[in-house]
């Protein structure tokens, strides 16, 4: 049978793979306070703030499975207002997550007939959040090129006996196949790790790579007061300048002449021209950096959830815990530094970009750890994966196992989803204060 492109991936890591699986079961398939439909419609929006035609193609399938109206897929101009009113937060949310206050909070919950409860918007956050950080993984890891015809994403419904990457896992037969097959393709593909240091300097030397190239042309172009990466100075963060690539909607057409793929993606989203912005560039009294020892998730984001939305708490908690655990940066202790160290550098660097501080971290760390390539790596995958592709996957880190690589772009997943998360409950804190 066939794997889907993010099982496989995941596969590298089996025991991951599992709490994964469990918890995207949990969100759109057990019982919660939203309608499966409106599960699959608030994951078809949230893809979409991200062009991710391969989740957008997956939920438009489940959508209609689940019984939903066909008519809501021609855009967001024909589906519920209460629907349409979460256009905001996951606008917000996926590109500029510290924007939240707790007045677009208390907009939602207003007394009306389009009103959401306080469990709703928990359980639609938590799928929002879920959903912009899968696409990042989608993005980082090649599953939108890897998938359907002309590298588009497009999606046929899968056969009952097929495992899917939105199903709960049964038992352990799954992940041993799967560990079995990329071990296979680990061996068959990857090259002999070297030292990180060594890396950087074979980086360096090969600048006339094509897409070290390309990006470092995009650098000079338009990237000037555009993007930035964590640097140091005088125990201060500064801007490095990367990229910031605009916004573009190309539409799919479905040569079948059925509702089996988005047609077009914009018709998901209002404000398309809204995308991230440098946190270091925000207007400083409007918002503050977000400080982890006032809100933190183990202090008071776990608890709330888990209070408004039954167990999902301990879901996200195991997912957090279990991708600080994987044991896969052979790099790092080869650049004499524990795993423990460059994973927290890359944690770190990610919730940086957000604006996320930990007082107890010396951010000169992070310059020490990532060279400059990879962090525009992270950057791009973080803050607007739509324009990561698949060379980029392949070519930037040719020491790295494919296991490590699709480390990397766990903790991307996870550190993206656990910082719009810390932002959209501590504003639910707020007003419920």
């Amino acid at each position: 049978g066939r794997l889907e492109a993010v099982t496989q991936q995941m596969g590298y890591h089996p025991q991951y793979l599992d709490s994964f699986l469990k918890t995207q079961h949990y969100l759109m398939h057990m019982d919660g306070p939203l309608p499966f439909d409106c599960r699959h419609y608030i994951a078809i929006m949230a893809a979409a703030r991200h062009q991710c035609r391969y989740l957008v193609n997956l939920h438009v399938l489940q959508f209609l499975r689940a019984g939903g109206d066909p008519q809501w897929l021609r855009g967001l101009d024909f589906i519920p207002p209460k629907l349409r009113n979460l256009n905001e937060i996951n606008k917000i949310l996926a590109h500029r997550p510290w924007l939240i206050t707790k007045e677009h909070i208390e907009k939602l919950l207003k007394i009306s007939e389009w009103s959401w409860s306080l469990a709703e918007l928990v359980h639609a956050v938590v799928l929002l959040a879920h959903c912009h950080a899968l696409a990042s993984f989608v993005f980082g890891c090649g599953c939108e090129q890897d998938e359907g015809l002309g590298g588009r994403g497009l999606l046929k419904p899968l056969s009952p006996g097929n495992q899917c990457f939105y199903e709960a896992p049964t038992s352990n037969g799954c992940s041993q196949e799967l560990l079995r097959i990329n071990r296979k393709r680990s061996l068959d593909s990857c090259m002999e790790l070297d030292s990180l240091r060594e890396r950087m300097q074979q980086i360096h030397v090969e600048t006339e790579s094509r897409e070290e190239t390309r990006l470092l042309q995009q650098d000079r172009e338009e990237g000037e007061g555009q993007g930035v990466e964590v640097g140091v100075q005088d125990g201060n963060l500064a801007a490095e300048h990367c990229s910031d690539p605009s916004v573009g909607i190309f539409p799919l057409t479905d040569t079948d002449g059925e509702v089996t793929s988005a047609t077009n993606l914009a018709c998901y989203m209002q404000d398309p021209d809204f995308g991230y912005q440098d946190f270091a560039r925000r207007e400083e009294d409007q918002t503050q950096v977000f400080r982890v020892q006032d809100y933190s998730w183990e202090d008071h984001g776990f608890s709330l959830v888990n209070r408004l939305y039954s167990d999902i708490g301990h879901l996200l908690d195991e997912k957090f815990r279990l991708v600080d655990g994987l044991q896969s940066s052979a790099m790092a202790k080869r650049q004499g530094c524990e795993p423990s160290v460059f994973k927290r550098g890359i944690w770190n660097y990610i919730h940086c970009m957000f604006g996320i501080r930990y007082d107890d971290y010396d951010y000169a760390e992070v310059n020490q750890l990532l060279e400059r390539m990879l962090k525009v790596y992270i950057k791009t995958v973080t803050c607007y994966p739509e324009k990561t592709n698949s060379e980029m996957f392949d070519r930037f880190w040719k020491q790295f196992k494919h296991s490590e690589k699709v480390h990397v772009n766990l903790l991307i997943l996870e550190a993206r989803m656990q910082a719009e998360l810390l932002y959209a409950l501590q504003a639910i804190t707020q007003y419920m204060i």
